[in-house]
């Protein structure tokens, strides 16, 4: 468990007896060897997998490099990981996003658009409005020329339970700026992402 996680908390005394009553609930016996501890190891899981509400993840976005000799072209960071929770069944969905801007005089660091991702991703959510969450944040703290969040994940909702298709996969995108309005924009993001997916 992680360092931060402190299992005395009161808070976190009373969510180790609501996992209890959820183990009850489906019929567990509580108190056998197997889930003794299981009570506070899903609160450590859930301390990571929605560690996203203790943070603004446009904080990533703040820090920005202007000596970057004029470049105003498409910087894309692609396949990048996401793990979220349904907010509707709580039951994961993964996948990757690709996440494109085009410079208006400063750039940012690569990794903190992962960060950003991860940062909205790690809360309840449904894919449209993760979507959105990135997209937006990068146009409101960069101010650049256009953005483009496309992600593809697969639902464990819909894979595992429900109507069982394990092989479907949801596709969300939103675009702005020059990536929405110039074709010629559109296109090159469209086939830098294909050019990626095909070297792997």
């Amino acid at each position: 468990m992680s360092e931060d996680f402190d299992l005395n908390d009161p808070i976190n005394i009373e969510g180790m007896k609501h996992v209890r009553g959820l183990l009850e609930y489906i019929g567990e016996d509580v108190g056998r060897e197997g889930l003794k501890e299981t009570p506070a190891r899903v609160l450590a899981a859930m301390h990571e997998h929605f560690s996203g509400y203790k943070e603004d993840p446009r904080d990533h976005l703040e820090k920005t490099f202007e000596e970057v000799e004029g470049y105003d072209e498409v910087v894309l960071v692609s396949d990048i990981d996401v793990h979220s929770h349904c907010e509707h069944h709580m039951v994961p969905f993964v996948g990757k996003a690709h996440v494109a801007y085009i410079p208006r005089g400063r750039v940012v660091g690569l990794s903190k658009l992962a960060r950003v991702v991860e940062g909205y991703a790690k809360r309840l959510q449904v894919q449209e409005k993760l979507t959105m969450q990135i997209a937006n944040a990068i146009e409101e703290v960069l101010d650049p020329k256009g953005v483009a969040v496309i992600i593809q994940c697969q639902h464990f909702c819909m894979c595992h339970r429900g109507v069982h298709k394990p092989n479907s996969w949801t596709t969300t995108s939103k675009l702005t700026g020059a990536f929405m309005n110039n074709p010629s924009s559109r296109l090159e993001l469209f086939q830098l992402i294909g050019m990626n997916k095909s070297s792997d």
